[in-house]
């Protein structure tokens, strides 16, 4: 029987944080379901995992709800393989109500994997 893992994110961790940001480190193990059949021969995170991980954290830290109205813009630039170490930027605009985000690579500086932003809604709404 396979063992469920539940997206299991590994070594978090909080490089910096402000009211209204946060920066930070983790790993998605190639053990994560995320990758089951995405795909056999080249695994990779999908797009929709990127923004599972984005939302969780957004409201983790920024208190925002994980149901998003509108994704303004969302752009990926390269592929996620397992065991990747990702660097997540998290932003929260109360004038605008959008969180901007920004996933790149912890060990190769530069390569950004996502970014974008989106609608948000409080957590106490």
């Amino acid at each position: 029987m396979k063992e469920i893992n539940f997206h299991s994110i590994e070594n978090e961790k909080v490089i910096s944080r402000e009211e209204d940001n946060v920066c930070l480190e983790f790993l998605i193990p190639s053990t994560s379901d995320f990758f089951d059949g995405h795909f056999p021969q080249y695994k990779l995170l999908p797009a929709v995992a990127q923004f599972e991980v984005i939302t969780r954290f957004s409201r983790k830290y920024l208190g925002t709800q994980r149901y998003v109205p509108n994704i303004k813009r969302v752009k990926f630039s390269a592929p996620i393989r397992p065991d990747t170490r990702i660097i997540l930027e998290l932003a929260k605009s109360a004038a605008k109500e959008t969180v901007t985000f920004k996933m790149a690579d912890a060990d190769a500086e530069g390569k950004v994997y996502s970014s974008g932003s989106f609608k948000y809604l409080d957590e106490q709404r």
